[in-house]
């Protein structure tokens, strides 16, 4: 036996003996994803795969191209296989946060690792959480790296009801808080983890933004299963009896809002979450030929959010808020009403409120947007405070897409660029990328004690300069699944990415503005449809494979 080998063996057992000690069984986790094994695959180097990735050309401000590829490299640090015996079964990218891999984390990370999905581990980064979901449908928010075991906290090993461990930030800091079920039974059997572990599910609204850039039906196919089930655990185990849903701290950890949660309160952000995925479940039911199921999930996203607008709703304040356990409004402004966007839950009249609150200086329209808690709540924290007013990539990854979706494209473009070029200035004073930042200066985050954030964090962090560089100051937006690249040209310099990928396709773009005339040069290996906006212009052609130029007699921005 070579040493190698006897290094693995020793590594499984010691998972096995771990699992053991904390009651978790393996046998029982991961039966609805069928991928049980991990098959070796190489990690990529940044050195030798730089060249290959989308290069972004924006001759209008070459610091943010700098930013790309700084955030870039930080990625390729945090690129890991499964450890022996761990029960991983894909390569993945972790969170750059602790010997941990995040489930939120992660699905916000495979957005930006879809730019170039062909050469990175982005998206099969969630199988190892898939693997390691319950038979009820419980999947652990964190799961240690190593070992493959849920982050021990986590597990309920009282074999209690639902409840938190680390409660809910109240002034008492109590512990092992029981959740209080109203007007509904407790349910049974009890949760295999706590509330802590439960919060915020985006896997699916992560699996949907990389079929946008794949169009890979059978990815979808085998995630459906494991993400319908672990839609039906927050139901069984989050829906309070007003059919709301239930969250803690671990939402939003110092947010001046957890104390209203108290013990069975309901979240606007996990109540719209849900309505995001009900969405995305239709919607991936359709691809995968399930129409009733897809009417069925439509159905509940809609009666959910009536729901939430009819109780969580304040009509004088225009803005939705958190409800205590005994229904009452807790009237603190933060991000968690924005969810209410993204999940198209919100009225038109009602988006229309929360995209001028994102204007309004007085509350989220800051220096550098958007900080997490309204800048006229006692508990503001301008220079960051974590969840108690910093900026934070993910956050305004669902804002942006949120206002997207209500056609506020304007303002969504506006946001996104004065966010990506305060981040970019932050790269140029520090050298690095950080987990979160200040709203009213350009500066990194700062905890509650004045302690810096992390930095070097790629991690979700890397979104903004490479997924939103790409989307909103280059304007290239792939939809996949009808082979077509929206690309809309707002540069008065030569603006294009080459090697961009999406759809199996590789191509190059670049466009060259001079006086009133765009001169547009397309090189790709395969043929699309391409629909190209300027500020006087729209149009769509056919391009071939090979080489294809187009000129446009319109202005730019």
């Amino acid at each position: 036996m070579n040493h190698i080998t006897f290094l693995s063996i020793i590594a499984v057992v010691s998972a096995l003996l771990l699992r053991t000690a904390f009651g978790q069984d393996l046998r029982e986790q991961g039966v609805y994803f069928g991928k049980n094994n991990y098959l070796h695959r190489t990690l990529p180097a940044f050195d030798s795969t730089k060249t290959l990735l989308p290069q972004p050309v924006f001759d209008e401000n070459p610091l943010l191209v700098e930013a790309y590829w700084k955030t870039w490299e930080l990625a390729f640090r945090n690129f890991h296989q499964p450890a022996a015996g761990s029960g991983l079964v894909s390569n993945f990218a972790d969170a750059a946060f602790n010997a941990n891999i995040f489930f939120w984390d992660t699905a916000f990370m495979t957005m930006f690792l879809n730019t170039a999905h062909e050469l990175v581990p982005g998206i099969q980064s969630l199988d190892n959480f898939y693997a390691k979901q319950y038979a009820d449908g419980e999947i652990c928010r964190e799961i240690n790296r190593t070992t493959g075991i849920d982050f021990e906290p986590w597990l309920n090993k009282e074999n209690l009801p639902l409840f938190s461990r680390w409660g809910f930030n109240d002034p008492a800091h109590q512990l092992n808080v029981p959740i209080r079920y109203s007007g509904r039974a407790v349910p049974i059997p009890n949760p295999h983890l706590t509330l802590d572990a439960l919060n915020h599910p985006v896997a699916a609204w992560a699996e949907l933004e990389s079929f946008r850039w794949t169009a890979d039906t059978t990815r979808i196919n085998l995630v459906y299963l494991p993400l319908v089930k672990y839609y039906q655990a927050f139901q069984k185990y989050l829906r309070q009896g007003n059919g709301l849903y239930i969250t803690d701290w671990a939402s939003m950890d110092n947010s001046p809002r957890n104390p209203c949660l108290t013990g069975g309160g309901t979240g606007i952000d996990i109540s719209a979450g849900m309505v995001l995925f009900a969405r995305n479940l239709a919607e991936m039911a359709e691809i995968t030929g399930r129409p009733e199921e897809a009417r069925q999930f439509q159905k509940a996203a809609d009666s959910l959010a009536a729901l939430i607008n009819k109780k969580m709703w304040d009509e004088n304040k225009k803005f939705y808020f958190d409800l205590t356990a005994g229904e009452e409004k807790c009237t603190i402004k933060t991000i968690a009403a924005f969810w209410t966007l993204v999940s198209k839950t919100a009225t038109p009249e009602q988006a229309k409120q929360l995209a001028a609150h994102l204007q309004n200086p007085q509350t989220f329209g800051r220096l550098h947007p958007v900080p997490t808690l309204s800048a006229d709540e006692p508990g503001y924290v301008s220079r960051g405070g974590y969840w108690s007013g910093a900026v934070w990539i993910a956050t305004n990854t669902m804002v942006l897409k949120g206002l997207e979706e209500y056609g506020f494209h304007d303002l969504a473009r506006d946001i996104a660029l004065r966010h990506i070029a305060a981040m970019a200035e932050v790269y140029k004073k520090t050298g690095t990328i950080w987990e979160n930042y200040a709203a009213d200066s350009i500066a990194f985050g700062r905890h509650g004690d004045g302690n810096p954030v992390l930095p070097d964090f790629v991690g979700f962090s890397g979104v903004t300069p490479i997924l939103h560089f790409l989307t909103y100051a280059i304007g290239l937006q792939p939809d996949a699944p009808n082979n077509r690249l929206h690309w809309e040209i707002n540069s008065s310099k030569t603006v294009g990415c080459r090697q961009f990928q999406f759809n199996g396709h590789l191509v190059d773009l670049l466009a060259e503005p001079e006086g009133n005339v765009i001169t547009i040069t397309v090189e790709t290996d395969g043929a699309f449809e391409l629909e190209l906006e300027t500020r006087n212009n729209r149009q769509m052609v056919s391009v071939i494979k090979g080489h294809n130029q187009y000129q446009l007699a319109t202005p730019v921005r």
